[in-house]
């Protein structure tokens, strides 16, 4: 994030009076992040309608900041991390809606095969859909493996193509929907859940899912296509299979795992694009970046934070699983394998002005208030940048 602000930020800054002097304030837009989080007024309580001002003033800050860091690597449509490169083929479609656009991440099929193919694969992706509304990206998977749409590295890579186009795109960070075919199938079944809190919705394509698992799709609504005799790899049966499973996830939790399985009869691994029908089943549904109950288990890659909770860095293992609620300001952890863990929260979720009751397995473990910072707003949303995820609030506990 950028170290200092923009006049036009310093200015709502001083009309919305929320620090005492203005001077205090520009000194602290100028500092270095350590420093600035230092200040007093850093970690100064704010009542709920200072944090609301507070909680826009650093919202305009991070689309500035992003703008900054994004500009010249979205003008060649390709996002570079590290070593890794993901280069993006657009198009765009219908007008632009009041609560901004949809965004459609498609991945191409090919896989461990010559990079002319899954050249060819991923220009065959960039004219395979057509959404009604919405920026529609077709991007050219960094490498020519079997797994190329769900090996590491790809997380940040997506997470920054989604600021991007949030950015410079105008689309709502609580429509983003992610689907694949074939190869680009079986990065939809371990991508959808292990990013399961950046999609509103996923579809997957006649892809393989592997060990991946569904429990974290609780809250995303996610769609399985099938050829009936799309053997290759057992895939047919799997999807079945998996379908059979999001059933029984369904039925044992009311409200939850919202699925659809459409295996098509008489066709093979080519489904003459009557999975198309996905994108409008998806853009039904928007984000919840809040859900009052999270299934958290941890893939392969791993990932440090998911919704509300993040977990200790040095502990994350595949396998590893979270089960939490928030019941009116109770938070319940039904589950939690690691030793410790940071709720973070918003005045969307509880009721700030009120104690916070942390139970474990139903047993009462903490009761505080927690105080709405700028330092917690700023931390966060650096930390996940994603303009839902500026928490002003969080409680660390120990388990």
């Amino acid at each position: 994030m950028r170290r200092t602000l923009t006049i036009a930020a310093i200015m709502m800054f001083a009309t919305n009076c929320i620090f005492a002097q203005i001077a205090e304030f520009e000194r602290w837009a100028k500092a270095p992040e350590g420093e600035l989080l230092s200040q007093k007024f850093a970690n100064k309580k704010l009542n709920k309608a200072d944090c609301m001002r507070a909680a826009e003033i650093i919202d305009s800050m991070w689309i500035s900041a992003t703008a900054d860091r994004l500009k010249a690597q979205w003008s060649k449509l390709t996002i570079s991390n590290d070593s890794l490169k993901l280069a993006c083929a657009t198009r765009t479609f219908g007008p632009l809606p009041d609560d901004g656009r949809s965004l459609f991440i498609s991945m191409h099929g090919g896989g461990e095969c010559p990079k002319e193919v899954n050249d060819q694969q991923w220009m065959n992706q960039i004219y395979l859909y057509e959404p009604f509304e919405g920026v529609y990206i077709a991007p050219r998977a960094p490498w020519n493996t079997w797994n190329m749409w769900h090996r590491e590295g790809l997380d940040e890579l997506f997470e920054e193509v989604i600021q991007a186009c949030v950015v410079f795109e105008g689309v709502n960070p609580n429509k983003v929907y992610l689907m694949g075919y074939s190869a680009g199938g079986d990065g939809a079944w371990r991508m959808a859940p292990r990013m399961a809190d950046k999609w509103a919705a996923a579809s997957m394509m006649a892809g393989h899912p592997g060990g991946a698992s569904q429990v974290n799709l609780y809250n995303l609504p996610f769609m399985i296509w099938m050829g009936e005799k799309d053997a290759a790899y057992e895939r047919n049966r799997l999807a079945k299979e998996k379908g059979e499973l999001m059933d029984s996830l369904q039925q044992a939790n009311p409200g939850a795992y919202i699925h659809q399985t459409n295996i098509i009869e008489g066709k093979g691994h080519w489904m003459d694009r009557i999975d198309a029908a996905s994108l409008e089943w998806m853009a039904q549904y928007r984000r919840n970046p809040y859900p009052k109950k999270i299934v958290w288990r941890q893939e392969l890659v791993t990932r440090e934070h998911f919704y509300w909770l993040s977990a200790p860095k040095e502990q994350l293992n595949h396998g590893l699983t979270v089960i939490a609620s928030i019941e009116g300001n109770t938070i319940n952890i039904e589950r939690c394998d690691y030793s410790s863990l940071t709720i973070h929260l918003n005045d969307n979720m509880v009721d700030l002005d009120k104690k916070i009751t942390i139970l474990y397995k139903g047993k009462k473990i903490a009761k505080k208030k927690l105080k709405r910072t700028i330092s917690g707003m700023y931390r966060s949303i650096n930390s996940r940048n994603d303009r839902s995820y500026a928490f002003p609030a969080y409680i660390h506990i120990e388990l």
